[in-house]
């Protein structure tokens, strides 16, 4: 009864110590937030309050531990109690240690994109300082989750000595984990490369796999392209840099786009190229930088017509493409509707037929646009 009653009283000793411990360490993390956050809302600065935020959170789980290592050492409970207590608690402060410098590494993301934002048009040094340190960020991420959890496991006796009897097969069974992580271990790989190299970057105009859309999110696997339509393109990271794709804002956000007008041959060239001019001029998607208007090829029924113009963005220049062309088309309609494509009998030789590029007999003109550049694919 009364070894009993010793084993209890300890017990109690012990939560009692313990408990104490637990509860200083959240008293003084509650009294010391409470000053740091009325600093910093003092000062005002939001990277100050960001930081006081985001490290909150991991703050009020390591206290307690830490509490409770420092208070362990003077708890009176059994030897083999105090072992198993001691070894998960130094688990959970290996833990709460990983969490919180990836916490840090968010946080200092967090500090870059709110430095380096993308909501002005020349945006390309946001851009690739944004990528660069999300695709980083995420790796740094990663290693240190293994790392983590790799000190975890290694507290453990047993894992301690299959690993040491593993030394001399490391070879086959590092060959083994490269063939079985290869598609992991290529696609983080390619997110260093991606950082370096930097082929894409955050919100890049690009054509993948015939889809054309902007670069949303760059994960540590996987990409994802925001299709003109709004649908997702998730393709692997490693394929930009195993397989050929467009970039139309690698250096520059600006380009050329065409519009193809079919007309007949007595259409005024003259006077349609005054016309492009005037409607450039009258929107504001036209940067101004770049017009012309030429006769690019010719069939036996109509002429073709390239309408070339600038723009700042891939976007913006999709939506100027479809106003001239629209607005060209209506201004023939009412101006000169004997120039639209006229269907014509004909009776010439073949080698001729070959030499104009003749189409089908069965394939009348009709007006289109034949986008070959800027948006084709956004049509």
């Amino acid at each position: 009864m009364q070894a009993f009653w010793g084993d209890t009283r300890n017990l109690l000793i012990s939560g009692a110590v313990l408990g104490g411990a637990i509860f200083l360490a959240l008293l003084a993390h509650y009294v010391l937030y409470q000053i740091i956050e009325r600093l910093a809302r003092h000062k005002g600065d939001r990277a100050n309050i960001s930081v006081v935020t985001r490290s909150k959170s991991p703050a009020r789980a390591i206290f307690p531990l830490l509490a409770l290592v420092l208070a362990l050492p003077f708890a009176p409970l059994p030897a083999h109690l105090k072992d198993i207590l001691q070894h998960t608690l130094g688990l959970c402060v290996i833990a709460s240690v990983g969490w919180g410098v990836i916490i840090l590494v968010q946080l200092l993301g967090d500090l870059v994109f709110s430095r380096y934002t993308t909501d002005v048009d020349d945006n390309l040094v946001a851009r690739r300082i944004r990528t660069q340190t999300l695709v980083l960020q995420r790796t740094v991420v990663v290693v240190i989750t293994v790392v983590t959890l790799a000190i975890m496991l290694m507290t453990f006796p047993a894992v301690r000595h299959i690993g040491t009897s593993l030394l001399a097969s490391a070879g086959l069974a590092g060959l083994i984990v490269g063939m079985a992580a290869r598609s992991t271990l290529t696609n983080v790989i390619a997110g260093i490369q991606v950082a370096i190299s930097q082929p894409i970057r955050i919100d890049d105009a690009v054509v993948v796999e015939g889809e054309w859309g902007w670069i949303e999110e760059i994960d540590a696997s996987y990409v994802v392209v925001r299709i003109w339509d709004l649908r997702r393109l998730i393709v692997p990271l490693s394929y930009f840099i195993e397989k050929p794709f467009q970039n139309w804002t690698r250096t520059r956000a600006d380009l050329l786009g065409t519009v193809m007008i079919y007309t007949d041959f007595t259409a005024p060239v003259e006077e349609i190229r005054q016309e492009l001019l005037r409607l450039l001029k009258s929107t504001n998607l036209w940067d101004g930088k770049t017009w012309a208007l030429q006769v690019t090829d010719m069939t036996y029924q109509s002429m073709q017509l390239r309408a070339l113009m600038s723009a700042r963005n891939g976007p913006t220049a999709f939506d100027l493409r479809c106003y001239v062309r629209e607005n060209l088309i209506k201004y023939l309609q009412q101006n000169f509707p004997q120039s639209l494509p006229q269907g014509r009998n004909r009776n010439i030789p073949e080698a001729a037929n070959g030499a104009l590029h003749d189409p089908p007999l069965n394939s009348a003109p009709r007006f289109v646009g034949n986008n070959i550049t800027a948006g084709d694919s956004a049509g």
